[in-house]
C-alpha cells in the first residue's frame, strides 16, 4: 500500500537535553501533528527542568552548513526558527530564508538568556540583526505581548516609530505578528493576529493554570505544521490555537523544576 510522505518542517533551535523546549520537543510536537521534523542546531545547552546552567552557541558557518545540506536534499514545506545567540547567526538565517523565500518561515521570539550563560551574547546587536535582517524574510512572528512591551519600553526597536511593539515588527517587514497574552479588555487576554493592510483577528487567551516551560512552543510548532500542510495564515493560526490548547492541557513534573508539556500525543 502506498503511503504519502508527511510534510517536512525544518526547525532551527538549541538542543534542550531535558526535552522541555526547542529540540527535541519541537520534533515530537511536529510528529504528533502529522509532519516530519528536520533539525538544525543553533546551540547546545546544559539544563534541567529548574535552570539553564550553560549555553554553547553553534558557529554560524555550521548552522549554514547543516541547513543547506538538508534543504538541498529534501523539499521543505515550512521553517520554524527558535532561539538564536548571535547577530551572525541571525544574518545566516536571513540569507537562507531569502534563498528559500517560497518556504513559509515562522519566527518564535523569546526572552534572551542571561548574559552570564553566554559571554559572547550581545543582546542589542542580536535583536537589531533579527529585526533588520530576519524579520523581512519572516511570514509570521509569534511573541509574548508583555515581552514585546518590555522591549518597547527599553527602546529595543530603534528608530521605528510605532505606538505598539507588534506594529514595529510589521514595519520591520514581518508579514504577520501573533501576540500571545495581549489585553483585549479588563481582565481578559487574547491571541492578537495582525497582518498586511491592517488585518486583525483575535481569539480568547487564558494564562496557563500552571507555570509551564516553553508554553508557546506547541503553538509555534502547530502554526508551522499547518502552513506546511497548505493552510492560509489566519486558518493556520486558528487551527494551531486549538491544537496547542490540547497540548498545554496535558503536563507533568518529571523533576524538581517546572512542569513540562506532554507533547507526545495530539
Amino acid at each position: 500500500m502506498h503511503v504519502s510522505n508527511p510534510p517536512l518542517v525544518l526547525i532551527f533551535g538549541p538542543l534542550d537535553p531535558s526535552g522541555s523546549s526547542s529540540l527535541p520537543a519541537d520534533a515530537v510536537t511536529c510528529s504528533a501533528l502529522g509532519c516530519h521534523a528536520l533539525c538544525t542546531l543553533t546551540a547546545l545547552t546544559v539544563q534541567d527542568t529548574a535552570r539553564t546552567e550553560e549555553i554553547q552557541p553553534v558557529a554560524p558557518e555550521l548552522i549554514d552548513d547543516q541547513a543547506r545540506c538538508l534543504l538541498e536534499d529534501m523539499t521543505v514545506q515550512a521553517i520554524k526558527v527558535g532561539p538564536l545567540y548571535s547577530a551572525e547567526s541571525a544574518s545566516v538565517l536571513a540569507q537562507i530564508a531569502a534563498d528559500y523565500s517560497h518556504v513559509p518561515l515562522v519566527l518564535h521570539l523569546q526572552r534572551l538568556p542571561d548574559s552570564g550563560l553566554n559571554s559572547e551574547l550581545e543582546e542589542e546587536d542580536l535583536l537589531l540583526a533579527v529585526f533588520e535582517l530576519l524579520l523581512p524574510q519572516t511570514d509570521i512572528v509569534v511573541a509574548d505581548h508583555h515581552m514585546l512591551e518590555h522591549w518597547h519600553a527599553q527602546g529595543m526597536f530603534g528608530d521605528i516609530d510605532a505606538d505598539r511593539p507588534a506594529e514595529a515588527l510589521l514595519q520591520y517587514g514581518a508579514k504577520w505578528v501573533l501576540s500571545t497574552g495581549a489585553p483585549l479588555r479588563a481582565g481578559q487576554g487574547s491571541y492578537l493576529l495582525q497582518g498586511p493592510d491592517r488585518e486583525t483577528a483575535t481569539w480568547p487567551w487564558h494564562a496557563p493554570a500552571n507555570r509551564l516551560l516553553d508554553a508557546d512552543g506547541p503553538l509555534c510548532c502547530a502554526i508551522t505544521a499547518a502552513l506546511a500542510q497548505g493552510r492560509d495564515m489566519p486558518g493556520a493560526v486558528e487551527s494551531a490555537i486549538n491544537a496547542s490548547a490540547a497540548f498545554t492541557a496535558r503536563h507533568f513534573q518529571p523533576g524538581m523544576g517546572q512542569r513540562l508539556i506532554n507533547r507526545s500525543a495530539a
